[in-house]
């Protein structure tokens, strides 16, 4: 089955800033630059990860509290419509699966893919 990719978030769409923590965690934590603030440009959601010492630790906080935050949220959902053009998933599936749309191929006596 072919998938094709709707749309993705990489590290180009994001605004990483490092920063270092206070409080619990001694001179290690006080001295580094372990924790991590993230913003979203598109939908203006900004976050951060600081809970722990080490960076990926936190950087991990840093997205799991960016794919959970309300206005992410609101955006992806809008993302997702247009890219289904106004249509729910499954009307867009249905679409997609009408006998136009839907390529049969079988192989030839001599190996070959021909379409049927």
């Amino acid at each position: 089955m072919k998938r094709e990719l709707l749309f993705s978030v990489t590290k180009k769409d994001l605004d990483i800033t490092w920063f270092s923590g206070c409080g619990a965690g001694g001179q290690h934590r006080n001295k580094h630059q372990n924790c991590i603030r993230i913003q979203h440009r598109a939908s203006g959601t900004l976050v951060t990860g600081q809970s722990h010492k080490e960076r990926q630790s936190n950087i991990k906080e840093a997205l799991k509290n960016l794919t959970s935050n309300p206005k992410f949220k609101v955006w992806l959902s809008r993302m997702i419509y247009e890219v289904l053009g106004g249509k729910t998933l499954d009307e867009r599936v249905n679409e997609m699966m009408e006998p136009n749309h839907i390529k049969v191929e079988t192989r030839n006596e001599s190996g070959n893919w021909e379409s049927a």
